[in-house]
């Protein structure tokens, strides 16, 4: 690359900071819950760049909490293991056999994946699972679907304690149950719930689409609760995007400001919703 070609590029990666000096003073202090997904992760590139984006969000003074799922690793493990799963409404029916690898998968195998990612760009990462320090507490969601919980209580004791320290918690969506049970949560209702406690001024739902999409197939950048249930009466809103408009407007009314569903996939989704004019994927408010 000849050297002029250098200079203009570092000239306009000067201005891109220059302009995101708004957004970083406006999320200086503020709390922004991450929920990655499975399918999400992607490669080890794509969570080494991922990590990288949530170091930077520590290092300017946001305080990061990140929820992951981890289906596709599950029901990898479970064929490896030839235990047969099943899904009720889109949630996998849960017994006794499927909660072992449940907790193992995530708790171990992709918990630790996102710790160790996160570390090896500086950051201080943390993994916990809803079970440590009584996160989550749950009540049985549906009879049907076994050892799956719904969250009733959370206890952010111990987030607090991590982001005095400048420590970045990542937590795998188990709970515990008020007989001693382990319960497995979906990942966006476990990162709404912590949002919701923690007043999170965003909670991100990373997936594998660009956002919630209109009638035309065109991505809405900004919608209202109001337009959610609009939108999903008239099934224009269907399938798999249901629980996370649904996800968005519980978090709401748990008190988050903002919700955003974009697309993990994209490189450095979470700096270009943040810190730049224009976002990335849909913005939903109250």
């Amino acid at each position: 690359m000849r050297k002029q070609d250098m200079n203009r590029d570092w000239t306009a990666t000067a201005g891109t900071l220059s302009r995101a000096l708004p957004y970083l003073q406006r999320y200086d202090g503020a709390t922004v819950v991450i929920k990655l997904g499975g399918h999400a992760m992607g490669s080890d590139e794509a969570m080494e760049e991922f990590a990288r984006d949530v170091v930077l969000l520590r290092q300017v003074g946001v305080n990061p909490v990140v929820v992951h799922g981890g289906g596709p690793m599950i029901n990898a493990m479970l064929d490896r293991l030839a235990i047969t799963s099943e899904f009720v409404n889109g949630k996998r029916v849960t017994d006794a056999a499927t909660m072992e690898v449940v907790e193992m998968v995530l708790s171990g195998v992709v918990n630790k994946r996102i710790v160790q990612a996160i570390n090896a760009q500086g950051g201080r990462a943390v993994g916990l699972s809803g079970k440590d320090a009584n996160l989550i507490t749950c009540d049985p969601a549906d009879p049907a679907l076994g050892l799956v919980g719904e969250p009733n209580e959370i206890d952010t004791t111990v987030l607090g304690a991590l982001f005095e320290n400048d420590m970045i918690p990542v937590i795998a969506p188990l709970g515990s149950g008020r007989a001693g049970e382990t319960f497995n949560i979906n990942g966006d209702t476990a990162a709404g719930a912590v949002a919701g406690a923690l007043k999170a001024d965003r909670l991100l739902l990373l997936t594998d689409v660009s956002g919630v999409k209109g009638a035309d197939g065109a991505v809405l950048t900004e919608l209202t609760a109001q337009k959610i249930r609009d939108l999903t009466e008239d099934c224009t809103i269907a399938g798999g995007m249901i629980p996370k408009t649904e996800t968005a407007l519980d978090a709401m009314n748990r008190g988050v400001r903002a919700v955003v569903i974009l697309d993990g996939r994209a490189p450095n989704a979470v700096l270009l919703e943040l810190f730049t004019e224009h976002g990335a994927g849909t913005l939903i408010r109250p």
